[in-house]
C-alpha cells in the first residue's frame, strides 16, 4: 500500500544498534527509508548496519550522546543537512537500575531519568525545525508496559517510562500545527539483552510473564516492525499524541 510505503524518507534511531530499536529500524528499512542509527560506538553498530543494509537501501551511523543538548543538536542536524531533510525520529535510548526504591542513589535516578527521558525531549527539539520546515514528521517515543503498570524494583525506569508518555502527548498538542504526529510505542516484555538481565535478576520473572501474557511468549524485537513502519508513514497521519501497547495482551488480562 502507497501509504505504508517510506522510499526517500529519512530516519534517525537512537538506541538502533539492538534489540527493540534495530527491530523497528529493519522495519523502516524494509520499507524504503534510509536509516541512521545514533550512539557512542559504532563498532557496536556494525552488525546492525549489516542488518539494515540487507533492505537494500542506504544506512548509516552517527556519533551520538543522547543526554548532550548540543550533541543532539549537532547530530541531527548534521543528518538532516546531509540527507536534505529528516522525516522520521524514534526515540529509543534506554537504560534501568533494578534495586529497591530506598536503595536507589540520586546519581542512578539521573541516569536513567536522562537517557529515557530527557533524551527524548533533547532530540526531539532537534529535529523540530528540519520536520517544520519540511511541512510534516513523525516522532515514536519508546515507552514501556511500566508507563502504566509499576513494579517495585524499577521506580526510576517507570518514571521516566511513564514521563515519556505524557512528553510525546505535548509535543503532539504543540506541534500539530506544523503536521508533526508524536506517539508512543509501550513494549511488554521482549527477549532483549535488558530484559535478559532482568530475568537473571529478578527470581521468577520469566514464570510469571509467560502466566501473565495471553500470547504464552515473550516478544522480539521483530514485532515491532510493523507499528513502526505504521507510526513513522502516511498511514499515521491522523493518529497523534496515543500510546500503544505492545505486549501480547500483558497489559489486558488480569
Amino acid at each position: 500500500m502507497k501509504s505504508f510505503d517510506l522510499t526517500g524518507r529519512i530516519a534517525f534511531v537512537t538506541g538502533g544498534n539492538g534489540g527493540i530499536g534495530l527491530g523497528m529500524a529493519e522495519g523502516l528499512a524494509a520499507a524504503g527509508a534510509t536509516v541512521v542509527i545514533a550512539g557512542r560506538d559504532k563498532s557496536k553498530a556494525e552488525a546492525a548496519l549489516k542488518a539494515l543494509r540487507a533492505h537494500g537501501g542506504e544506512a548509516d551511523f552517527a556519533t551520538l550522546d543522547v543526554v548532550s543538548e548540543q550533541s543532539c543538536k549537532d547530530t541531527i542536524g548534521q543528518v538532516a543537512s546531509r540527507f536534505g531533510r529528516l522525516d522520521i525520529l524514534i526515540n529509543n535510548a534506554g537504560t534501568s537500575v533494578r534495586k529497591a526504591p530506598e536503595q536507589v542513589t540520586a546519581a542512578e535516578w539521573h541516569q536513567v531519568i536522562d537517557t529515557n527521558l530527557t533524551s527524548a525531549l533533547l532530540c526531539s527539539q532537534a529535529a523540530y525545525p528540519h520536520m517544520a520546515k519540511a511541512g510534516g514528521g513523525k516522532i515514536i517515543n519508546t515507552g514501556s508496559v511500566m508507563s502504566i503498570l509499576a513494579s517495585g524494583w524499577s521506580a526510576p525506569y517507570a518514571a521516566s517510562k511513564g514521563g515519556i508518555v505524557q512528553l510525546a502527548r505535548s509535543l503532539a498538542v504543540a506541534w500539530a500545527k506544523d503536521n508533526i504526529q508524536v506517539n508512543t510505542i509501550l513494549p511488554g516484555w521482549i527477549d532483549t539483552d535488558m530484559s535478559r538481565g532482568a530475568r537473571k535478576q529478578v527470581e521468577g520473572l520469566d514464570e510469571r510473564v509467560l502466566a501473565r501474557t495471553p500470547a504464552a511468549r515473550w516478544g522480539k524485537p521483530e514485532d515491532f516492525a510493523g507499528i513502526a513502519v505504521f507510526l513513522a508513514s502516511a498511514a499515521s497521519d491522523f493518529v497523534t499524541g496515543t500510546a500503544i501497547p505492545i505486549d501480547g495482551g500483558y497489559t489486558v488480562q488480569m
